[in-house]
C-alpha cells in the first residue's frame, strides 16, 4: 500500500507542480533510479541461497508475469481500438447526413 501511496504522490507532483524546464533532469533521475531498481532486485536475488535451483522456475513466473499482461493488453487495444474506430464512423455519418 505504501508504494502505491508513493507512486500516486509522485503522479500528482509530476502533473501539477513539476516545471517544464527540469523535464531533462528528471529523465535523468528516472534513469538513475530505474538502474538503481535493477541493480537493488539483482542483488536481493543473488543473495539467495537457492537462487541457481530456484532459477529455472523464477525465469518461467517471469516470462509468465511479462507475457500474460502484454498479451491482454494488445487483445484490450484491438477490441477498444475497433469500438472506437466504429464509433467515430457513426458520429461522421451522423454530421454529414445532417
Amino acid at each position: 500500500m505504501l508504494i502505491l501511496a508513493i507512486f500516486a504522490a509522485g503522479i500528482l507532483i509530476g502533473f501539477r507542480w513539476f516545471p517544464e524546464r527540469w523535464k531533462r533532469f528528471h529523465g535523468a533521475v528516472q534513469l538513475g533510479c530505474t538502474a538503481a531498481l535493477v541493480f537493488c532486485m539483482g542483488v536481493m536475488l543473488g543473495s539467495r541461497e537457492h537462487f541457481w535451483s530456484e532459477l529455472g522456475r523464477l525465469g518461467l513466473d517471469s516470462l509468465l508475469l511479462a507475457v500474460v499482461p502484454m498479451a491482454f493488453s494488445a487483445v484490450l487495444v484491438f477490441f477498444l481500438t475497433r469500438w472506437w474506430e466504429k464509433r467515430r464512423a457513426k458520429r461522421e455519418n451522423k454530421e454529414g447526413g445532417a
